[in-house]
């Protein structure tokens, strides 16, 4: 079970209890950021969160947050897990997200969520040891593209042994997307939220009422950001950033602000 945490004021530092006594430190609210999981760069004048890769190092004097694909597996790294860890329909035929053409984990079990967790913990600690200030668990919305196999109960009992571990490790740990259970967050041991699109999708609501403004968005297109801005500019961190997420300087390279 994920420990339980208390938010310390207006501090920005969250004090774990149950299964961990180590505090960690929440993203400064409403401040300026860039998402960097793509590829990292010098932050821009007046960012004061990154999020980066965990293969990336963490940039110095930034929060950073240090992003995992935890729910799946990037393209042409299946081998790495054990067969039985990768999810397979009933014809025994693997199921991928069909966007990223990346094989969903099976986390339909006590047994595969601690043995896909261990792994997941093993990039946890990784994290910790850059120096990065918090997780960021990508795809927890994946039982949305798992055939119905995988239930929002199994996504939440999973995503708890992680929030239990990053606590442990002094981080905080963010809830990425999934909107339908952001009301579940403080159960589910998550201290603030990184969302896309929030503002094109009209939802960024649905996240601030659990994590008040410890929301850091990213929109991907011109109306989305203007959107986000018009409802909700110096409430939480929004920036605008090209689909894939590309390095300053390389082709496609996008990256506007309110």
């Amino acid at each position: 079970m994920a420990a339980a945490v208390t938010v310390l004021a207006a501090s920005g530092l969250v004090a774990t209890a149950g299964t961990s006594s180590a505090a960690v430190t929440l993203p400064p609210p409403a401040a300026g950021w860039d998402y960097q999981i793509g590829g990292a760069y010098s932050p821009p004048a007046g960012v004061e969160i990154v999020s980066r890769d965990n293969a990336d190092s963490a940039a110095s004097g930034q929060y950073n947050i240090c992003y995992i694909n935890a729910f799946q597996i990037n393209p042409g790294h299946d081998g790495e897990w054990s067969a039985d860890l990768l999810l397979r329909d009933a014809d025994g035929t693997k199921v991928v997200d069909p966007d990223w053409q990346e094989t969903l984990l099976d986390i339909r079990t006590a047994d595969k969520r601690n043995r896909v967790a261990a792994k997941i913990n093993g990039v946890i600690d990784s994290c910790a040891g850059k120096g990065f200030q918090a997780v960021e668990p990508d795809n927890y919305d994946s039982y949305s593209r798992s055939k119905n196999l995988i239930s929002t109960t199994q996504a939440q009992d999973y995503i708890k042994l992680l929030a239990a571990h990053a606590h442990a490790k002094g981080l905080a740990i963010a809830q990425k997307n999934t909107a339908e259970l952001a009301g579940n967050r403080s159960a589910n041991g998550l201290d603030f939220a990184v969302v896309e699109e929030c503002g094109h999708y009209t939802e960024c609501d649905a996240y601030t009422g659990p994590f008040g403004n410890r929301v850091v968005d990213v929109e991907y297109t011109n109306s989305g950001l203007s959107k986000a801005c018009a409802s909700w500019r110096g409430k939480i961190s929004i920036v605008q950033r090209d689909e894939f997420v590309v390095p300053a300087g390389e082709d496609g390279y996008v990256r506007r602000t309110c």
